[in-house]
């Protein structure tokens, strides 16, 4: 599966499958879109590198009886309608599939199949990216890592122990060098760097951008994060995300 399309009307089906058998497809059920403001969603972290503190990324949030669901999106908005109404067609934007995504999250989230599906916060990142790191180090050995979106605490952990390379498609940090790892961009590089790597560490916000079908069905791939909490639990996406509520 590596069409955007396929994979994005693959987890729809399985979406629509988890809402027929629950009956909830046909409900009049509302899903709000919240933008949330920096300090809602992370806090005050003691760093202050996130991407979500540089106003380039927002997090939306879905609402679900008493579920949340959030994902990443540079295209924020609201959204007020049926279940039904977010699967009748496949997603053509960012705000689209944030809207989809989110929505999934907060009804995975409720419903039982899926969990921690709200950002981390304060220092938690710190604390997730050594869990992270922990995680590798227990299944891996010199191994080389694909980092996929600049996360600071993960970029930091991990380069002080293995060697990684990290893709971003931030013009703003593409070129800079973070930890002694030279960000690189994440189209011209891609295939250089997924021919390089052993495995691939990729943010949840692929999913929200399109580009997730990249990393599919190449190397072993983990997601880190909330915003993919949901897709990953429906299609079997190996996930790591240790501090979310």
């Amino acid at each position: 599966m590596n069409m955007p399309n396929d994979f994005y009307n693959s987890l729809i089906e399985r979406f629509r499958e988890v809402l027929e058998e629950n009956n909830l497809l046909e409900e009049s059920i509302n899903i709000t879109g919240k933008v949330l403001t920096s300090e809602e969603a992370l806090g005050k972290p003691d760093r202050r590198d996130f991407p979500l503190l540089s106003g380039k990324e927002k997090l939306m949030q879905a609402e679900f009886k008493n579920s949340k669901g959030q994902a990443y999106t540079d295209m924020p908005g609201s959204f007020s309608g049926k279940l039904k109404d977010i699967i009748s067609k496949t997603p053509e934007n960012n705000f689209q599939r944030a809207v989809l995504i989110s929505s999934i999250n907060a009804v995975c989230c409720h419903l039982g199949l899926c969990d921690r599906t709200i950002h981390c916060k304060n220092n938690e990142p710190e604390d997730c990216a050594e869990q992270i790191l922990s995680f590798i180090k227990s299944n891996y050995s010199d191994i080389k890592i694909a980092l996929i979106g600049h996360q600071p605490s993960i970029l930091e952990k991990l380069s002080a122990n293995f060697e990684v390379r990290n893709l971003d498609l931030d013009n703003d940090k593409i070129g800079k060098v973070r930890f002694g790892v030279l960000v690189e961009h994440g189209i011209e590089k891609l295939d250089e760097v997924l021919n390089w790597c052993d495995i691939i560490l990729a943010t949840g916000s692929t999913i929200v951008n399109r580009t997730i079908v990249k990393y599919l069905d190449k190397k072993p791939v983990y997601f880190y994060g909330t915003t993919i909490s949901g897709a990953a639990a429906l299609l079997n996406l190996q996930r790591l995300c240790f501090c979310a509520a």
